[in-house]
């Protein structure tokens, strides 16, 4: 991946259309803002149970946004990004209809995974508690194949979301030729969506165990000799974090947007800044994501280790967004939604600072200037508000966030002050040369914030007054390293 901003979108939410009519996009009013692309998942189907997360077929493009041609034409001018789900295949796949009608003599048998493959003996009690799950209650479903026989098999996120037995044989196959299919179609990085539940071993909570790790690492190489990066995607402790950090190319920095929101509406810096001393260099940072806001990123650990933020912190950051976005956070969040992840608020990042745009633009450039390859969601790009009609129709807490833009719509946003201000900045982080040095977090005091990026004689400073909000660059010219220029991170009132 190239040290450039990247976007991250679905294709039809952002474009109005297919493949085409992103790339039209990309290469149009969006020319030259973005180096890369993560296309959120663009299989067949984009629209299942869980959009597109959920693919009846992991190797074939959904027809309705174009072909594999397509996005072949787009990796030929950007980095294009692309899930691996790791974890589940929809219920409503050939090889799970397979496995329905014909039972163990199928081929596809082998492919999901039952709860006596982990648990050959029964499972106690005990057994079940100890299994994490980001939901409420236990992941099986129970199903009846055609031969009468009735099976309990790993659901870890929804019932139309069956778990794939990654160490069996036809697991290993399955995902191989995801892999493969990737990269004949020229994709450059790959996301491992859900990996951290991927292996389950009986007598631990199934999540993040040393196993996962081992395979992760295994499909990372299988990833790389493929010619393909690979980004972890992991909502946990942040000491794991770290961790995997080690063992892959990149990790999400899922942790930055609740300290962002925290410094913001605290005034102070002190968290944000311990945070950015350590966090790894090896991250694709993001604010805003299709899943939500995430704060288990900054709490405590699995044992009671202490985390980011302190308890009392992430209650008064989470009720702040609630009031910030005049409760409409709060509609879409937990047991207000159908889809109960424990570890989210679902709001847009924009309506989550009270459609602040000096507020939002510093985050932004707080983002920008954080250690690691910056991610900038489509609704996030478009400073989006809140798509409370989307929500209702549909039921489900993410779509507060998942707005289907006409290009009508992007044309509009494209023209707000707080959009060409933050376009300007994705701007100045793509060229300036300091970027491609070392970031150095500045002595301040809490109330302030300064992030200076150094590459020899090249220099980039943000500086922040969380009193009043003020934020500018201070950077080094090209040209004239001795010399420096400013450049306003608001927007004038």
């Amino acid at each position: 991946m190239r040290n450039q901003v990247q976007l991250i979108t679905y294709v039809d939410r952002l474009s109005g259309g297919g493949l085409s009519s992103l790339s039209e996009l990309l290469n149009g009013p969006l020319a030259g803002v973005f180096g890369g692309a993560h296309l959120l998942p663009f299989f067949d189907p984009i629209d299942g149970s869980d959009a597109g997360f959920d693919p009846r077929d992991h190797t074939r493009v959904d027809p309705r946004l174009g072909t594999w041609d397509d996005i072949r034409l787009l990796t030929a001018d950007f980095d294009v990004m692309a899930d691996l789900i790791v974890n589940h295949v929809s219920s409503d796949s050939p090889p799970f209809q397979d496995y329905l009608a014909r039972g163990e003599e199928s081929p596809s048998a082998g492919l999901f995974l039952k709860l006596d493959s982990v648990f050959p003996g029964g499972a106690r009690e005990a057994d079940l508690t100890k299994i994490y799950r980001p939901r409420p209650g236990l992941p099986f479903t129970s199903v009846t194949l055609a031969t009468g026989e009735r099976r309990l098999l790993w659901t870890t996120f929804t019932p139309q979301q069956i778990d794939i037995d990654v160490r069996h044989p036809a697991g290993e196959a399955y995902l191989d030729a995801i892999l493969d299919r990737f990269r004949q179609a020229g994709i450059a990085a790959i996301r491992l969506d859900a990996a951290g539940y991927a292996i389950k071993k009986a007598g631990t909570s199934c999540f993040m165990i040393p196993e996962t790790y081992d395979f992760i690492s295994e499909l990372a190489a299988k990833a790389r000799n493929a010619g393909m990066e690979v980004l972890v995607e992991i909502h946990s402790h942040y000491l794991q974090q770290i961790g995997i950090a080690k063992r892959v190319d990149r990790v999400y920095d899922f942790a930055l947007p609740p300290l962002v929101l925290h410094t913001l509406f605290s005034g102070t810096s002190a968290n944000l800044k311990n945070w950015l001393a350590i966090a790894p260099r090896n991250t694709v940072t993001v604010l805003d994501t299709h899943d939500g806001i995430g704060v288990i990123d900054v709490g405590a650990g699995p044992a009671g280790e202490p985390g980011l933020l302190p308890p009392e912190a992430i209650d008064s950051l989470v009720e702040t967004i609630h009031l910030r976005s005049k409760g409409e956070s709060r509609q879409a969040t937990g047991a207000a939604a159908s889809n109960l992840d424990l570890y989210q608020v679902n709001c847009t990042f924009y309506s989550a600072l009270g459609e602040r745009d000096n507020e939002y633009l510093l985050a932004r450039a707080i983002q920008l200037f954080a250690p690691g390859i910056p991610q900038v969601y489509y609704a996030g790009l478009l400073a989006g508000t809140n798509d409370m009609p989307l929500l209702a129709r549909s039921g489900v807490g993410r779509d507060i966030n998942r707005h289907y833009y006409t290009p009508a719509e992007v044309e509009s946003a494209l023209a707000r002050p707080v959009v060409r201000k933050q376009i300007e900045l994705i701007r100045f982080r793509n060229r300036h040369p300091a970027f491609s040095g070392e970031l150095s977090v500045l002595p301040t005091s809490d109330r302030e914030l300064a992030l200076e990026w150094r590459s020899g004689a090249d220099r980039a400073c943000l500086r922040a007054d969380l009193a009043t909000m003020e934020a500018w660059i201070e950077y080094s010219l090209p040209d004239a390293p001795e010399e420096s220029g400013r450049l306003a991170v608001g927007v004038s009132a």
